[in-house]
């Protein structure tokens, strides 16, 4: 083999001794490598990656298969706009996706006129920061949370669909509605190794120009996080909860059976 043969051939591959731990996270640990870089393996899978955490910002939210989800569990919508007229202006204006456009206002005054009798609970989907993880989960996480309210007796309006929409735009929706409880679902920002993350916000007495102090969340919701059913489980509880307090945010901890569970369990890494 002269010597170009032999500077053609690419650095073999060398495993990360830690390589066993990844089988308990998604982070992009013990990656090996080849020479001093990313074995090809690895990049790929980052390029990859990295494309579907800018594909769930910018793809736009498929409103009408929503929809046509939760009408066939059940349930009616009511299609709303924020502010932000394109996904440029919500990107780059955040103020603007979170209040809703005139259009809208006058849309749920008048299901309110139409409709003056109370609702205990608003469910608001607003797209967020990735259409992806609404667009997989959000019907889904409807369906078992009202399906759980349902039981209780609990009073709902129509679920409201807020295109362009950021986490207080849900505020506005609960204080139209006259809504003593809002949950609004939302795509948070996707990491590179989560673009499908779906996150839940939930606020007692809503209303225009509240802060995150006011609002809890529940965070991660998709198959390789929180299972719907344990969002659901610890949303019911927070609920629960809040109406015996009179609050939400900073004034309700978690202190559900899954939550108690999480503190105690040890990490793995440790004796």
């Amino acid at each position: 083999m002269n010597e170009i043969e032999k500077t053609d051939q690419s650095p073999p591959v060398s495993e990360n001794p830690w390589g066993q731990l990844r089988r308990y996270t998604d982070a992009r640990i013990a990656q090996g490598r080849a020479g001093v870089s990313l074995p090809t393996k690895a990049l790929l899978a980052f390029q990859m990656d990295h494309a579907s955490a800018r594909d769930a910002v910018h793809i736009p939210l498929e409103t009408e298969a929503l929809t046509e989800q939760l009408r066939s569990a059940g349930y009616e919508s009511i299609i709303l706009h924020s502010r932000a007229a394109d996904r440029t202006e919500y990107l780059q204006r955040p103020d603007l996706g979170r209040r809703l456009d005139l259009r809208s206002v006058e849309r749920l005054e008048e299901y309110r006129q139409q409709h003056p009798q109370s609702v205990n609970v608003a469910v608001v989907i607003a797209d967020g920061l990735s259409s992806m993880a609404v667009q997989r989960h959000a019907a889904a996480m409807t369906q078992a949370l009202l399906t759980c309210l349902g039981s209780r007796g609990f009073k709902r309006a129509p679920v409201t669909i807020v295109n362009q929409g950021r986490v207080a735009v849900g505020d506005e929706v609960g204080e139209l509605l006259g809504a003593e409880l809002l949950v609004l679902l939302v795509g948070e920002r996707p990491g590179l190794s989560s673009p499908d993350s779906l996150g839940i916000y939930y606020t007692f007495q809503p209303q225009v120009g509240l802060t995150d102090a006011r609002r809890n969340c529940i965070s991660n919701v998709r198959p390789a996080g929180l299972s719907i059913e344990a969002a659901a489980d610890k949303l019911i509880w927070l609920i629960d909860e809040s109406l015996r307090l009179q609050c939400s945010g900073v004034g309700l901890k978690d202190q559900s059976v899954s939550a108690t569970l999480k503190q105690t369990h040890k990490n793995f890494l440790l004796p």
